[in-house]
């Protein structure tokens, strides 16, 4: 019987000598000290950055650019209509009882408004009640509610119009916590952070709910940040989703915790939080949110407001209520269940902000407050005065002089005029492209300006940067430089409407036409103007010189150096709209000069004033020789190329203006002023390409529009002293009486007007012997 074979002896695993285990648990001891060193040095570091970056000034602040302020008094033209409008502009809200600042009640002739605090460059101007009595002509009265007494002026809180921050820039408002409305402040903790007091910046309990949410998801359905962390996130670090990151985020967080107050974290992530974007412009923090959103101040947002921003919160691109409206009401009505469920709000106040609409101002791509072109001349304005840094960093406050009303009045006229005149011309919408400028004959005060059709966005600047050739435009400096002359020209000067041919520097001969290619016969100086004729204002340009034409634009303010050429006459001299407004506001001041600014005061972020603008004016024309010209101009509105101005204007108001065209229809200009605004509108295209359209056809109806809507002020022409008015004969220019049927009160220099009487006049037939002359006659 065989025997049974024994089980193989299974040999032991060799036994790691002690050596090695010691060893092993060296390397280990070694490794976690280099950790733990690393992990140390870490945390050094990322405490440093945090208090290094996170103490004293915590935001780089964009300077904060205000319009001018509407000022309330008795005798302001103002009509109810226009106040009411003004009011919503500024974001107050119509009421039936004042409830707080920011609300007005409106009735035909009587407006009770509830005025919002500020702090002016001149101190803070407190909160107030006011009624405003008005009639069909604007304020008849200003009435303090409270004392019961009469206000002279009431200056109302200035409209934020933009910010100077860097290219793909943050902008804010910065706010302190104890301006955060209640409900703004629990119902934010409510919906991002329940435990925020009770974490030290990191929730484990969030962690682990929201590690088992997603686990059973199968996908990440809810994150465990709390606020502290989202205020590092957004703070210090990028959105990378990585673990490096996420750790950092969860280090610093308790460092943050660890050196500042739970009131301090909020009131940083009430500011520094990212709800929006606006072009190039990042809007962070409630403060500007408020603003970029509903116009208003944050203290002034009402319960369903104030959901929708926390709302936000979650996703500004994905909740964006202007891309999103529907995503973005509902997540609205969800925060709002929540702050019911907190008990933060009722269930009737829950249900009546379910029901009311977004309430967004401004339109789908962006808040109210974008005037870029004007932005940007106040920009150019303080560049030299202030480092970029300043402008961007130190949170400078710039009082401007931008009026709303103007801005918007200028805005529409430019948007329907080009509408229009495509629409007539049978041109591809948007062919056209048109820029304005308008500013106050008083101080040279720019109040609104427009860069082109898309007027609320950045882009060329064709007010600033576009020099165009000013055609016509040139002429009253032409006909200015020749009546400063009194003994050689008058208004009643005859010019020849004659061909003439002449040979340039180049060799080429030039011969100009008149716009009409007709010829005229002779012409009285102010008709040839009136009718804008070439002719006789070339060979009148020949008599006077080119230089004296350049030295006159220099006088009126133009800055550049144009070639001493006959073509100088008719306008070959390229010129940007601002600048032609300035050139123009100097005939309107009766040659005197206010160098264009856009800005009144600088202040600090506190309000401490750094810089005052005041109105500089000198005289640079002659007032007699301009008191002429712009006599002439009325007749260009009343007679000639601007005469259907007043097919939308009353008769009654004068105005004086020139009409601009350039060589083949390529540019289209009017510039003119009435006793209070100069306005200047260019239209063209920008390939430079002929439009077909004139002055008169092109730029006139939106001018004419603009002028309309500004309410202006009649021109009232007084002869300065070194003028006399004398009656004219407009046949002959000689001296005229009632004898004569077409007569006409013309202005001259003093001891220039027509000794001689007319032979229609009256006085002459009573002249001794003149019975004699008449039979020989």
């Amino acid at each position: 019987m065989a025997r049974p074979m024994a089980p193989p002896t299974r040999k032991k695993p060799p036994r790691i000598p002690r050596q090695v285990w010691i060893g092993l648990l060296a390397v280990v001891l070694v490794l976690g000290s280099i950790g733990l060193v690393i992990f140390s040095f870490t945390v050094i570091a990322l405490d440093k950055d945090i208090r290094t970056r996170f103490a004293g000034v915590r935001w780089t602040l964009p300077a904060q650019v205000y319009a001018a302020p509407l000022e309330l008094y008795a005798g302001q033209r103002v009509d109810a209509g226009a106040l009411r409008h003004e009011l919503e502009r500024l974001g107050y809200r119509s009421t039936e009882n004042l409830d707080g600042p920011g609300t007005f009640a409106m009735g035909k002739s009587r407006a009770d408004i509830f005025i919002r605090g500020f702090h002016f460059w001149d101190g803070p101007r407190p909160e107030a009640r006011i009624s405003v009595k008005l009639d069909a002509d604007g304020v008849t009265d200003v009435l303090d509610l409270d004392s019961q007494q009469p206000r002279d002026i009431v200056r109302m809180d200035p409209m934020l119009i933009g910010s100077i921050y860097p290219q793909q820039g943050e902008d804010r408002v910065l706010v302190k916590l104890d301006e955060v409305p209640e409900l703004l402040r629990e119902g934010l903790l409510s919906v991002e952070d329940k435990g925020f007091y009770d974490h030290f910046g990191v929730s484990i309990r969030g962690v682990f709910r929201a590690m088992f949410v997603n686990l059973r998801a199968g996908h990440t359905v809810q994150g465990a940040s709390t606020i502290t962390q989202q205020l590092v996130r957004n703070f210090f670090l990028t959105m990378d989703r990585t673990w490096t990151r996420k750790i950092n985020e969860m280090i610093m967080a308790v460092l943050l915790e660890r050196h500042y107050s739970k009131q301090e974290i909020l009131e940083a992530y009430v500011n520094e939080i990212y709800l929006g974007q606006d072009g190039n412009r990042a809007v962070h923090g409630f403060g500007l949110a408020s603003y970029f959103y509903f116009n208003k101040p944050l203290g002034e947002l009402r319960d369903h407001e104030i959901a929708l921003l926390v709302g936000v919160v979650k996703g500004a691109s994905f909740y964006n209520p202007r891309r999103n409206a529907e995503r973005a009401k509902n997540r609205r009505d969800l925060v709002l269940h929540v702050f019911r469920d907190q008990g933060l709000i009722s269930d009737a106040e829950m249900e009546a902000a379910i029901a009311r609409p977004l309430g967004l101002a401004g339109n789908k791509k962006g808040g109210v407050e974008r005037y870029p072109a004007f932005v940007d001349l106040v920009k150019r304005q303080l560049r030299g005065q202030y480092k970029d840094s300043d402008l961007t960093d130190e949170g400078l406050r710039i009082f401007t002089t931008l009026e709303p009303r103007a801005q918007e009045a200028l805005e529409r006229s430019i948007i329907q005029g080009l509408a229009t005149v495509e629409k007539s011309r049978k041109m591809p919408e948007g062919t056209l492209e048109s820029s304005g400028v308008v500013t106050s004959v008083d101080g040279g005060e720019v109040l609104a300006v427009v860069g082109g059709r898309e007027s609320r966005y950045a882009g060329f600047n064709r007010a600033l940067d576009s020099r165009r050739s000013i055609g016509s435009l040139v002429k009253p400096f032409v006909y200015l430089s020749a009546l400063e002359q009194g003994d050689r020209y008058n208004l009643q000067s005859i010019l020849e409407d004659e061909p003439i041919s002449l040979r340039l520097p180049n060799k080429q001969v030039w011969s100009p036409g008149n716009y009409d290619r007709k010829l005229h016969g002779p012409q009285p100086l102010y008709m040839a103007l009136a009718h804008s004729y070439n002719l006789p204002t070339v060979r009148l340009g020949l008599e006077i010189g080119e230089k004296s034409v350049v030295e006159t634009l220099k006088q009126a303010g133009y800055s550049g150096d144009p070639a001493l050429l006959p073509s100088l006459f008719l306008g070959a001299v390229d010129v940007a709209p601002i600048e032609v407004a300035q050139m123009y506001g100097t005939l309107a001041a009766n040659g005197f000069q206010s160098p264009l600014s856009s800005i009144r005061e600088v202040t600090t972020k506190e309000g401490e004033p750094l810089n005052r603008y005041p109105i500089r004016v000198k005289q640079t024309l002659p007032e007699g020789p301009v008191y002429l010209i712009n006599w002439a101009m009325t007749q260009v509105m009343r007679l000639g190329t601007g005469r259907a101005a007043y097919s939308k204007i009353p008769d009654e108001v004068v105005l004086a203006g020139k009409s601009g065209t350039t060589d083949d229809l390529r540019d289209a200009w009017f510039a003119g002023f009435a006793g209070d605004r100069v306005g200047v509108i260019w239209v063209g295209r920008d390939d430079y390409k002929p439009m077909g359209l004139s002055g008169s056809t092109g730029a006139l109806p939106i001018w004419s529009s603009l002028i309309k809507e500004l309410n202006v002020r009649s021109l009232d022409l007084i002869p300065p002293p070194d003028v006399e008015e004398q009656l004219a004969d407009t046949v002959t220019g000689l001296k005229a009486d009632e004898g004569c049927q077409s007569r006409l009160l013309v202005p001259y220099l003093r001891g220039y007007a027509p000794a001689e009487w007319a032979p229609c006049a009256r006085a002459a037939t009573s002249q001794p012997l003149q019975w004699l002359r008449d039979i020989f006659e």
